[in-house]
């Protein structure tokens, strides 16, 4: 698998990353084992979590597995703290005793000394963001985190942390983690650009739309699927709207000239996009785990991408574009 290297830093990512969301779940402990075996079988590097998912668990089950089936120094764990769930629901922390707290703890859980990649989970209104960002220096200068970032941030974030991290002697902002796929291009307004700009890697979450580029949603709702369960069937409805259809239609028909999968095309024409260092998939089974990874050689014909480009097309105006 290929490596790119994450903005103007010295880490080099897997251009797959695997999204550890439904671990602890919906992914069981056996099924965990072997995405993670086949995921470093096959190259890939870059493994995500967050202290948010199901509430430590699914860092804990890969701290498990760290040292059992796959060595430490094989992967690049990526961690995310500032959001825990409570009964009310979920709340946002980014303060720095939360940050810090919340990053003691997932060391813990995962059974290591340092995380490769730390980053704010979502922006708090409520903190300074010189004091999130002070947590983001803390963190690498005690050698909690080898590198850090900002995942869900608009631009303007982006670019001021960038900055109050960017001096000659300073840890520097390695890379921003955003939703982006050709069901929400969204980043590309702001966050895209200011990325490209100041020589950040874009971490893509949720490449196939939650799914629904796959085109399992295109006829009816299956059993066993995410748009089908309890808890994340509101993550899945957004895309299964009428505007949505139109760009799966157009993903499905790409994949039948090409002779592929609607995966395939999906994720060959995030990894195509500027700045974008790796797409973190998110399966549930091993099976899907299997598909994404076969997906990584395809490159898509430029009559097909321009194609993909104009029927997800966003509207940019101004103040973005002059």
């Amino acid at each position: 698998m290929e490596n790119r290297q994450l903005g103007r830093t010295g880490l080099r990512a897997s251009v797959l990353g695997l999204g550890t969301m439904t671990w602890a779940r919906d992914t069981d402990e056996l099924d965990a084992a072997e995405q993670l075996r086949d995921f470093v079988d096959a190259g890939g590097t870059l493994v995500d979590t967050a202290a948010s998912y199901a509430d430590g668990d699914a860092e804990a089950l890969l701290g498990s597995l760290l040292g059992t089936k796959v060595d430490r120094r094989e992967v690049l764990l990526c961690t995310k703290a500032g959001v825990r769930h409570t009964g009310a629901g979920p709340v946002v922390d980014a303060s720095r005793g939360a940050l810090l707290d919340s990053l003691d703890e997932s060391l813990e859980r995962l059974g290591t000394d340092h995380v490769d990649l730390f980053l704010v989970h979502a922006p708090d209104a409520t903190t300074p963001f010189t004091e999130t960002v002070s947590a983001l220096r803390q963190a690498v200068t005690s050698g909690r985190a080898r590198y850090v970032g900002l995942s869900n941030h608009p631009g303007w974030a982006t670019a001021q942390a960038a900055a109050l991290l960017g001096g000659s002697d300073d840890v520097g902002l390695a890379a921003v983690e955003v939703e982006y796929s050709l069901l929400q291009r969204g980043a590309e307004r702001e966050v895209v650009p200011a990325s490209a700009s100041l020589g950040l890697g874009v971490l893509a979450w949720s490449p196939l739309g939650r799914g629904v580029l796959t085109g399992k949603y295109r006829r009816s709702l299956p059993a066993d699927s995410r748009g089908a369960s309890p808890h994340l069937s509101a993550f899945v409805e957004p895309y299964l709207d009428n505007g949505s259809s139109g760009v799966v239609e157009a993903v499905v028909t790409a994949a039948d000239g090409l002779g592929r999968a609607p995966l395939d095309v999906a994720l060959s024409w995030l990894l195509g996009r500027p700045a974008v260092a790796s797409a973190i998939v998110g399966a549930r089974t091993p099976a899907q785990l299997r598909a994404s990874l076969a997906a990584t050689d395809l490159e898509l014909p430029d009559a097909v991408r321009g194609a993909l480009d104009d029927v997800s097309e966003i509207e940019v105006g101004y103040p973005e574009r002059w």
